[in-house]
């Protein structure tokens, strides 16, 4: 399986937060899986991080080397994935969520959220 891990689920993931639902660290921890991160998340990050509002303890920097260190690849934003966006209905406003579900839809990937939201784009989306 390959997995792109929403900007949440991703540090939830690095921190071994407890509210990351068992099955889901099952399904990123399976050395069958392949684990991404996008681009985008880490913009996500670097962006809540400047803004100093305490709601985002680490920098853009820190996550990407977390992520790497826990062997997940890095997603960059592609033109294709950008432009994809406008095909998506308005089912949701965030920029950052958006473009997940773009890059998830044109890789493919399966994208692993907890957003109920975002879950409504696609069967390709899993809600944990």
């Amino acid at each position: 399986m390959r997995l792109l891990l929403d900007t949440h689920v991703a540090l939830w993931a690095i921190a071994a937060d407890r509210r990351l639902p068992a099955p889901a660290r099952k399904l990123i921890l399976d050395s069958r899986t392949e684990v991404f991160v996008s681009a985008a998340s880490v913009w996500e990050i670097a962006i809540k991080h400047s803004l100093a509002r305490g709601d985002m303890p680490i920098s853009g920097r820190q996550a990407t080397a977390w992520f790497e260190a826990a062997g997940y690849g890095l997603l960059p934003v592609s033109a294709v994935h950008a432009a994809a966006v406008e095909g998506l209905p308005p089912i949701h406003t965030d920029p950052f969520d958006r473009i997940l579900v773009a890059q998830a839809l044109c890789e493919p990937l399966r994208l692993l959220t907890h957003n109920r939201t975002v879950a409504r784009y696609s069967d390709a989306i899993m809600l944990v």
